[in-house]
């Protein structure tokens, strides 16, 4: 696997990018707070996601022993280096739909 399919095999999952911003922007997350911030995505589609993530090395997941016990998900340092890569792809994404709203397309 070459450098870029490594990197689309991440940032090119549908949910991923979302997970990824949410935490550089509000991490650590619980689950049902990330699942609050991530508008549309499923339980099961969230879980699968981050578990994905976590194999990866992109996100770190915790338990808080706290009463009751809890569990925070957190980028990792590898997560953490996607900070530009998503913003490139907000920017990206952003010109794009101008343009295609203005053609009307």
């Amino acid at each position: 696997m070459g450098p870029l399919t490594a990197a689309a095999a991440i940032v090119g999952k549908k949910w991923h990018p979302r997970i990824v911003v949410e935490l550089l922007r509000d991490g650590p997350l619980g689950f049902n707070d990330l699942k609050e911030s991530v508008d549309g995505i499923s339980d099961k589609v969230l879980s699968e996601s981050l578990d994905d993530l976590q194999e990866r090395d992109i996100v770190h997941r915790t338990v808080i022993d706290d009463k009751p016990v809890r569990v925070e998900y957190s980028l990792t340092e590898w997560g953490e280096e996607l900070e530009q890569v998503v913003s490139a792809m907000d920017e990206w994404g952003t010109r794009y739909l101008d343009r295609t709203d203005e053609s009307g397309e």
